[in-house]
Order: C-alpha cells, then sequence, then structure tokens
C-alpha cells in the first residue's frame, strides 16, 4: 500500500502573469483579495484549491499528478513558504516540481531555487523522507501553490487513497482515479465524507472521481490514534483475486494462498533438522531449546535493517535470491519477513508445533477484515506450543528480546495460517512491568542549592526496544546525545548531563542500560531561614501533559508502561529536615501514582512511580485523565523543607 502525505508550497523569479492556457489555474480577484475564511475563522491560512489525478490504467509506469494553491492570511501563515513532499522511498519518484508566489497585486514570482531531499523528524521520533524547499516573498495577502509528478515502480500497482483532511481548511478539492482494468478495484471511505460532499462517481470508461467543498482542517493532537485513521480519506484497494464480496470468503481463500507460499518456504525439513542438532543439546529443556534457536536465528544478516545499498553496491555484494529457508541457514542473510520463517523452520524440525502468523500492524492504520485490503497483512511472526501455552514470537524485528513483540504487533488481529485458510487470533499486550523506565540517582545537595552525583537508568522491554531501533544507524555521538537529552527532558529545569558508560545498543538484551554524572543547578530555593527542595526531579513529561481542555480525537498509547524513580540526596553538614510530604497514592485502576519520601539519617530518600496501563482511551473520558494527571503534577510540585546548617537549631 502506498501513503502519500501532501503539505504546502512555494516559489522565487520574476515572470510575466501566466494565462489562463497555462499549467497553472486561473487566479481570481476574488482570490487576491481575500484576507480571511468565514469558514475557517481565525486560520493562519488556506488551501484554496486541491487536485490530485491518479492514473493506473498505464501499461507500465503508474503516476500521480498533485497540485495544490493556499492563500496566507497572517504573519504565523508564513511558515507555508516551507515546503515539504513526503515520499517513500523506492517506491515513489517525485518530479517536475514547479511553484510560485503570487503578491495580492498579482505579481508572480516563480520558483527556481534549490529542491532538497532529506529526512524530515516530526514528534515523537517519527521520521519520513521529504522533497523540500522555501518559497521566497510571501507576505500576508500572498498566495502559494505548487505542482508535482510521482512516477511509481514500472508493472505494480498500488493500493492508493485521497487524503481529503489536511493540516489547513481546503476550500475546494478535486480528486481523480483511472484504475487499472485488470485488477478487481473497491473504495470507500471508513471515515465518512465532509459534509455535503457526494460519494465518488464511476461512470463508464470514465475515471472514479470526487469533488468536494469547505473540507475542516485537520487537528493533530498529542497521543492520538493513526492520523489516516481519523481524516477524511477514500481508500482504494486492488485484488488480483477477483471481487468478493464475502469477508469471510476473501480471508479463507486469502489464507490458503499465503499458506501455500509459507509452507513452501520452510519445506526443507532435513536441512532444518541439521541445523538444530547444531543449535541444540538433547538434555536442554523446551523453553531451552526455544531460546537457543531463536538467540541463534536472530544473529541471521537481517537485510530490513540494514542501511540502503547503492545498486553499484548491491552487485558487488552479489547476493544471491532467498527462496527457501535452507537459502536462508547456507547463506547467513535474509530480509526481516523471511527470518520468522527460518525460525518456524527450526522449531518445527526441533519438535515444537509451530503455526505462521500473518498480523496487521498498528502503527498507521487499524485492521479491518471488512476492507478486505491483502496487504493490510503485514508482518510474519511465528505462535509456538509451550509447555501448553501460546508464545507470539518475532525474530525478524532486530533487538526484539525472546517472548516480546514489538509494540506494532501487540494487541492486533493475526491470520494463522493453515491448509484449510486460517484461523483468527489477536496477539497479546504485555503489561506494564514489561516496559520500564527505571532512574535511580545518588546525589549530594550542596551548601549552594544545586544537585550532583550518579544517576543510573534501566529502559527495559519496549522502552529499550524502540530506542535501539531509532538508533541502529547512528553513530555513538548522536547516541550519546540522544540519550543525554532524555535526561534534560525529564527534568523540569536547565541541567547538565554526561553520559558515563556505553550502553549496549547491538543486543536483544531485555535492558538497555545507562550511567550517567549528573549535576541540577539551584534545584534548592530559599525562602527566609528555610530552604525548599522539590520532589519531582524527574517529573517535566508530566508537568504539561494534557493542558489543554478541551480535545478532539480519542488517546492511543503505544504500550502500556511504568516510571520507576529512586532518588538518595545526601544533606550538607549540619543541614536539617523540617518537613517532608505526606505518602500519596492515586490509584486510579488505569494509572497509578505514588510518591514517598524519608528522612534517613542526613539524607532524602524520593520514591516515585507512575504506571499507566493504557492503550486506548475515548475522547469522552478526557477530562478524567487530565484531572488524575493534575493530581500527579500537584504530587511533583510538593516541596521538602530545609534548614541550612548556618540557622539550624537542632531538632
Amino acid at each position: 500500500m502506498l501513503i502519500l502525505l501532501l503539505f504546502v508550497f512555494g516559489v522565487s523569479q520574476r515572470t510575466p502573469p501566466v494565462s489562463a492556457g497555462d499549467e497553472w489555474q486561473p487566479i481570481s480577484q476574488e482570490e487576491l483579495k481575500m484576507t480571511s475564511e468565514p469558514k475557517a475563522p481565525g486560520a493562519p491560512a488556506i488551501i484554496l484549491y486541491r487536485q490530485v489525478d491518479r492514473d493506473d490504467s498505464a501499461s507500465r509506469t503508474p503516476h500521480e499528478f498533485d497540485y495544490v494553491r493556499e492563500k496566507i492570511f497572517t504573519e504565523e501563515g508564513r511558515k507555508y513558504a516551507d515546503v515539504e513532499i513526503p515520499f517513500v522511498k523506492n517506491v515513489e519518484n517525485i518530479h517536475s516540481i514547479k511553484a510560485r508566489t503570487i503578491r495580492p497585486d498579482g505579481t508572480i514570482i516563480n520558483f527556481d531555487g534549490k529542491i532538497y531531499e532529506k529526512e524530515i523528524v516530526k514528534a515523537r521520533g517519527f521520521k519520513y523522507l521529504a522533497k523540500t524547499f522555501t518559497l521566497s516573498d510571501v507576505q500576508p495577502g500572498s498566495i502559494i501553490e505548487y505542482h508535482y509528478s510521482a512516477d511509481f515502480p514500472e508493472y505494480r500497482i498500488y493500493d492508493s487513497h485521497w487524503t481529503l483532511s489536511e493540516e489547513l481548511f481546503t476550500k475546494r478539492g478535486k480528486y481523480s482515479l483511472k484504475p487499472y482494468a485488470e485488477f478487481a478495484l473497491r473504495w470507500s471511505w471508513p471515515n465518512g465524507l465532509p459534509e455535503g460532499t457526494a460519494p465518488p462517481t464511476n461512470k463508464p470508461g470514465d475515471a472514479i472521481r470526487l469533488e468536494a467543498q469547505n473540507i475542516p482542517a485537520f487537528q493533530s493532537e498529542d497521543d492520538m490514534p493513526p492520523e489516516d485513521t481519523m481524516k477524511f480519506r477514500v481508500d482504494f484497494v486492488y485484488s488480483d483475486d477477483g471481487y468478493e464480496k464475502d469477508p469471510e470468503k476473501f480471508w479463507k481463500k486469502r489464507g490458503k494462498k499465503l499458506n501455500d507460499g509459507v509452507e513452501s518456504f520452510v519445506g526443507k525439513r532435513k536441512a532444518m533438522e541439521q541445523a538444530v542438532a547444531e543449535i541444540v543439546s538433547a538434555s536442554d529443556s523446551p523453553e531451552t531449546k526455544l531460546q537457543k534457536i531463536y538467540a541463534r536465528v536472530q544473529r541471521v544478516r537481517n537485510t530490513s535493517y540494514e542501511q540502503e545499498k547503492t545498486e553499484q553496491e548491491q552487485k558487488r555484494a552479489k547476493e544471491k535470491e532467498i527462496n527457501n529457508v535452507e537459502d536462508v541457514w547456507k547463506r547467513g542473510y535474509a530480509d526481516g519477513n523471511q527470518i520468522p520463517w527460518l525460525f518456524l523452520g527450526l522449531v518445527r524440525a526441533a519438535g515444537f508445533d509451530a503455526s505462521p502468523v500473518r498480523v496487521s500492524t498498528r502503527d498507521t492504520h487499524f485492521f479491518n477484515a471488512n476492507v478486505m485490503r491483502a496487504d493490510d497483512l503485514n508482518s510474519n511472526i511465528v505462535l509456538v506450543k509451550l509447555n501448553g501455552k501460546d508464545l507470539y514470537l518475532d525474530p525478524g524485528t532486530a533487538f526484539v528480546p525472546f517472548g516480546l513483540l514489538p509494540w506494532t504487533e501487540t494487541g492486533v488481529r493475526g491470520l494463522k495460517l493453515d491448509k484449510d485458510g486460517g484461523t483468527w487470533v489477536t496477539t497479546p499486550v504485555p503489561e506494564s512491568s514489561v516496559s520500564q523506565i527505571e532512574r535511580k540517582a545518588d546525589l549530594k545537595l550542596s551548601n549552594e542549592g544545586s544537585l550532583a552525583g550518579k544517576l543510573t537508568i534501566t529502559y527495559s522491554g519496549l522502552e529499550a526496544l524502540w530506542r535501539r531501533i531509532g538508533e541502529r544507524h547512528e553513530d555513538d555521538a548522536h547516541r550519546k546525545k540522544f540519550l543525554e537529552d532524555d535526561v534534560k527532558e525529564a527534568i523540569p529545569v536547565v541541567t547538565e548531563v554526561e553520559l558515563a558508560s556505553k550502553p549496549d545498543w547491538a543486543s536483544s538484551a531485555p535492558t538497555l542500560v545507562a550511567e550517567f554524572e549528573l549535576k541540577v543547578p539551584g534545584w534548592v530555593s530559599g525562602a527566609g531561614r528555610r530552604a525548599l527542595l522539590p520532589v519531582g526531579l524527574f517529573s517535566a513529561p508530566e508537568k504539561h501533559a494534557y493542558e489543554h481542555t478541551t480535545r478532539v480525537h480519542p488517546l492511543y498509547f503505544h504500550f502500556m508502561s511504568q516510571k520507576i524513580d529512586d532518588v538518595r540526596i545526601e544533606l550538607p553538614l549540619g543541614w536539617q529536615v523540617d518537613t517532608v510530604p505526606q505518602p500519596q497514592t492515586t490509584d486510579a485502576k488505569l494509572i497509578l501514582y505514588t510518591l514517598k519520601v524519608e528522612n534517613d539519617k542526613g539524607a532524602l530518600r524520593l520514591e516515585r512511580r507512575l504506571k499507566v496501563d493504557l492503550i486506548n482511551l475515548g475522547q469522552k473520558y478526557y477530562l478524567t485523565l487530565r484531572a488524575i494527571y493534575q493530581t500527579v503534577r500537584t504530587g511533583d510540585e510538593q516541596q521538602i523543607v530545609l534548614r541550612p546548617g548556618g540557622s539550624a537549631a537542632g531538632n
């Protein structure tokens, strides 16, 4: 499936005004004079016109033409002069980019500047590639517009969609698709259509078409479901199995086809039995055998996690095509979809009851069997019976510890394959105790009110996994900064942090451990003859969580987790503890917050725990969640009252 996200663009170089017969749409006086849009009050800019023309009918190269025109209203709206065209490498070829700025008086400035290709990092670490450029002379009242073409691989047909909802209000949109005639095509709009928009039309011999007006701006929020599951959109799904209306029949047929492919790939029993004999001992327990096989399979070079090779490098490597598990075992490399099937072949040869499972990941969309989109089952895992229990394993994802799945594969539906077409299963969701951030600090307080000492952070489970995957291609300097920034972001004041140890980035160990030298200047403040020490040393992430009084979307979390802080602070000689906060427990069932402060013979012990057992939460519960986090903030903002040495008068 191909996902195109569209953003906003601009231009630079004087040219005469264009005529109506040119490549650009004509501009009306009404558009030039606009200063606001009544249906989008206060908007810094709007999309005046949006056009998407997709053509899959071409015999060789499917392609798409995209056109965007925007009106800038305010100074804030000038940011849309920075244009990003996201694309999927090796799937889309973006070319023929043209853009321009139109001043309020109609003067045109065509863009002829440099277009860059770079990695863009969005909120919460999400990355994508984009063509980027900046339009010149964009002011309030300007119109900016751009268009480009995208070519897709020859002889390849991808499911596609029209994304109607954008960051900005869209006044008018036109969309078309010329389908590939050899495949059956279904289309749907899972989130409905904007008010007043008629469903797509499909006249015989013509393209599928849709026109829409006054499409509301899409509002992004922290901790929300994948955007594609919330936006107005029209999905197109091709099928080479014909047009099947019954989802149950569709998936049975698809399951048989998938199962045939897997069994053909793993059907090298003798080779697998010989390989197993090299990995396990006859005296090993079943669990030990399984763990040994898992660890050995993870040592296979996973080409899905290597940086892209140039075509010349690939030729030099002369890597042969992998056709079955014996090829994987002999050559020592495979991609992330083939490695689980090697594991399947090995564990079966070792005597385990094991089945292939195709699951639908939940990072970009949520699975709906009624959509009947075969590519939604996009990841391979293995279900093994161990001591009467089901164990789901994915050695094809790098750095995943034994017994765990990456978060994208947890709590999702999958098709357990067999010769009859398979049965539906749901993968487990790990408890919050599995994925923790545990911070242990041993600090000293100076007479000036600063903290300094050692900090050890242990990331476990999914907290460790996503960091290892995200930093897999980075150098030591980048990883060092990444971890130090993680500490700084947790402390609500300016902090000095130095990584003192090099964590084990390359293993599949359940934990990732980092040690730091930490200094927090001015953590203690004076109040007359007293000094005040806040208890929430690592409280910054919760300090500004859910501050907004309203919420548009449901809440969605990648995985359940815990934060556990154990802070010991040695007081300066002669300092006394006057009062400490009372122990606090806020148990909201799905969220647990505890805080305990103890005075232990010249040292303070601060223990804090925040446990979040949430994956999904409806929008109607937002105010309840907000109130819980307000309680957390109130607890973190409590003060320990100290008497410095010069003012101490004994207990």
